[in-house]
């Protein structure tokens, strides 16, 4: 790969992040100044829901910052970020909703969560580990001058860990957002033209995952035609 297009390569891996991030800033920005007609703060949104599907055992609590919501499948914890908590936008009640989504997937055993909660630690120790033995296989080239590189492949192997767990990251996230709408639309907590609003925040939220998911994807097949081009 030439200097020139290495350059290219590597803005547009930094941009697709950027883009889908801008776009996430901008729906929250957009929808959070918008009242939903239920009038419901996420922290009500939240416990209703929990509450119509039988999850009792799920508390529901404030946290700081923006957009730092998420739900913690061990201590059985939906946190939601102050705007989020406090206020009834039409932002906040689909972010709220989503968390719950995962809270609900939780409780009915919904596989890719499961799988993606065994594989959160592998893919962890992965995605650190990984890159320092890349990186090492690169620069030295262990192994490459006699037909092949092993630390260079161990640190893919490594590697594939973590972007193994982007890509089941897609269908809990997209699940959690369908399961939100539904029940969204169900309790009556948005109606009418709040049903587009509330999907162009979700599905904005949802692209940030595909972007993190593609670009893992694109570093990890690099990664590989580099290890084989080795090998020749």
């Amino acid at each position: 790969m030439s200097l020139g297009v290495y350059l290219f390569y590597l803005a547009f891996l930094i941009l697709i992040p950027l883009l889908a991030q801008g776009k996430v800033k901008r729906a929250y920005k957009k929808y959070s100044r918008i009242r939903n007609s239920a009038g419901m703060t996420g922290a009500e949104v939240a416990r209703k829901i929990l509450h119509d599907n039988g999850i009792y055992d799920v508390e529901v609590e404030e946290v700081k910052g923006e957009l730092s919501d998420h739900y913690d499948p061990r201590a059985k914890v939906v946190r939601l970020s102050t705007d989020n908590y406090r206020n009834a936008s039409v932002a906040g009640a689909a972010i709220a909703a989503h968390e719950v989504g995962h809270a609900i997937q939780d409780a009915e055993n919904y596989s890719f969560l499961k799988f993606r909660s065994a594989l959160a630690p592998v893919a962890s120790i992965g995605s650190n580990l990984g890159q320092w033995l890349i990186l090492a296989g690169l620069l030295f080239g262990v192994g490459a001058q006699v037909g092949g590189n092993p630390v260079l492949l161990m640190g893919i192997i490594f590697f594939a860990t973590a972007v193994l767990f982007q890509v089941v990251t897609l269908p809990v996230e997209f699940n959690a957002s369908n399961r939100a709408m539904e029940q969204m639309v169900a309790s009556g907590i948005i109606v009418n033209n709040e049903e587009r609003e509330t999907k162009k925040v979700l599905d904005a939220a949802a692209l940030t995952y595909v972007a993190a998911a593609l670009v893992a994807l694109l570093e990890l097949a690099r990664f590989i035609m580099i290890y084989l081009s080795q090998r020749d």
